[in-house]
């Protein structure tokens, strides 16, 4: 049955016209679905007769706990078990602004970038608008704070997921929900560029942002295959696009490798590449996955790399690395899971 959370204010309407009940039911039923109750006996307020009714063609059940993991600098890692077996990660990490939660897109990924665990069992399937909800919400609950900030940067690419994507942003911006607005959210892509020309057309106050990773088509194209269907110029001229019409500035991701993208010389080409955009360049020690023979630049050629852009005009700052000793980066936790469980 489908997961009651997917449902709009405006589906709910629409449901409750279908039932016979009066208008004023559907944003009362919406606030309890985005509460966390996990069985419609728990919406006290609504009469037997609708519950049933409700209970009849959709579910309320909460993803199921698989994992929790918590590290010494309180970042929260989850595995979730939802209904058809398969499994999810999210992350909620602490800031002195809030809390941050990083959450998946999709159960697997088919983007087949070579530094990330997430995608080496390939895409099995999209999550629904409600099971995006579902780890915000549940994962708020369990550890007891109210969550300020979402990344959509978990499992998944969010644009080859993007209308259940999109729906996810009107659930959890919604005032009788979690009332989570635009500007706390930050969305994460590998550079689909017909889906940028997309998302640009919807006019939202979200951060986009490109996972870059290299400065030119030679280096880009060996570790992220998504770079022969959309080169580095045309990925840019997306951005340029978007930031024009938006006027949002776009975040570029950019993992450092140890001796393939940290050089000053990949430094230079990369500010030559943003200069004088509307962008700013978050560095990031790659994290290691057992599968890869990649490894992380040491901490003085990260902090060279940062100042080479800073230095030519291009605003770059280094990522704190949070829950390093729980394997926070995406994948490892469900992959590690999947192969245990096989």
């Amino acid at each position: 049955m489908q997961n009651l959370r997917d449902l709009t204010i405006q589906d709910m309407e629409a449901l409750m016209r279908e039932a016979g009940q009066p208008a004023y039911r559907a944003a009362q039923i919406f606030k309890w679905a985005q509460s966390g109750v996990g069985s419609f006996d728990q919406m006290t307020d609504v009469p037997k007769n609708l519950r049933a009714y409700l209970a009849e063609r959709y579910t309320v059940t909460p993803p199921v706990q698989l994992r929790r993991q918590i590290a010494k600098d309180g970042t929260r890692k989850y595995l979730w078990g939802l209904s058809d077996g398969n499994c999810i990660e999210t992350v909620l990490m602490q800031y002195k602004h809030g809390y941050s939660i990083c959450v998946s897109t999709q159960a697997g990924c088919r983007m087949g970038c070579v530094f990330c665990a997430s995608t080496k069992g390939g895409l099995v399937r999209n999550l629904t608008p409600g099971e995006i909800l579902d780890q915000v919400l549940y994962t708020g609950l369990d550890a007891g704070v109210r969550i300020s900030n979402i990344v959509l940067m978990g499992t998944g690419e969010p644009l080859d997921n993007m209308e259940n994507v999109l729906k996810f942003l009107e659930l959890v911006n919604h005032e009788k929900g979690l009332g989570i607005g635009e500007r706390h959210i930050s969305l994460s892509t590998s550079g689909l560029v017909d889906r940028i020309y997309d998302l640009e057309k919807r006019d939202l106050q979200i951060t986009l942002s490109i996972s870059l990773h290299a400065p030119n088509n030679a280096l880009r194209g060996q570790i992220m295959p998504v770079n022969r269907r959309w080169p580095v110029e045309e990925l840019l001229a997306a951005c340029r696009s978007y930031t024009a019409s938006t006027h949002r500035r776009i975040s570029y991701e950019y993992a450092l490798i140890r001796g393939f993208n940290d050089t000053p010389e990949c430094a230079r080409e990369l500010a030559s590449l943003l200069k004088g955009q509307l962008a700013h360049v978050n560095l990031i020690r790659l994290n290691e996955i057992e599968e890869s023979p990649l490894k992380p630049s040491t901490p003085e050629d990260t902090r060279r790399f940062c100042d080479i852009l800073n230095q030519n005009g291009v605003t770059a700052t280094v990522r704190r690395r949070l829950g390093f000793d729980i394997d926070a980066s995406c994948g490892q936790l469900r992959r590690k899971f999947e192969q245990n469980r096989a």
